[in-house]
């Protein structure tokens, strides 16, 4: 299986950031994973090193595959402005990243399940494919006879933090008002890296 399931603080730690939100055992081992992690001398990291530490590191965060960031990437270069900015835009419009931003799911990973069973719906109709770009305007929620599942009810928030998400709380369904700018997106991410990694 090509996608990682393994530990997520492993990953976590090796950036060196909790990539994967709040987590306790990060905090408790905050140093690089291995037998000699606490001790190890680290070599200087390349330029080439940096660039694809963030590009692995962006692959990560969002659960996106090798040939889906390449083809994401590709996209954003076709689109107006700047190509690190729209790559980041284009992975926030994902279904299964939506579905987390609006805290239907406590993780990617879980949202992504979420939409992978058919709990997720987009305008109505249900959609199974977490990486489908939604477009602005366009509605997603819970659908119907999954709105009482206990998963979905122990994690919906009564409001969104996001200022591109439109939220209900009652009807368990969001709007997508806009795609977000740079300034917007809290992850830590330097795209510039990644832009430099590709243009080589």
């Amino acid at each position: 299986m090509a996608r990682y399931t393994g530990p997520t603080t492993k990953i976590a730690r090796k950036f060196g950031e909790p990539i994967y939100g709040p987590d306790k055992y990060f905090e408790k081992k905050n140093y690089p994973p291995g037998q000699h992690g606490m001790a190890k001398k680290r070599k200087k990291i390349s330029e080439y090193g940096n660039q694809l530490k963030e590009k692995q590191k962006v692959k990560y965060t969002y659960g996106v595959l090798e040939r889906q960031f390449r083809n994401t990437y590709a996209k954003a270069q076709r689109m107006k402005g700047r190509t690190g900015e729209n790559l980041l835009m284009l992975l926030e419009s994902r279904l299964d990243n939506i579905v987390y931003r609006m805290g239907i799911a406590p993780t990617r990973a879980a949202a992504r399940q979420l939409v992978s069973h058919c709990h997720i719906v987009i305008n109505g109709e249900v959609c199974n494919v977490p990486s489908t770009i939604v477009k602005p305007g366009e509605t997603v929620g819970v659908r119907e006879r999954s709105k009482s599942l206990e998963v979905i009810q122990n994690c919906v928030a009564d409001t969104c933090k996001y200022a591109w998400l439109e939220w209900n709380r009652a009807d368990l369904t969001g709007k997508f008002l806009n795609l977000p700018e740079r300034t917007e997106i809290p992850e830590n991410i330097n795209e510039q890296l990644i832009v430099e990694l590709y243009s080589k």
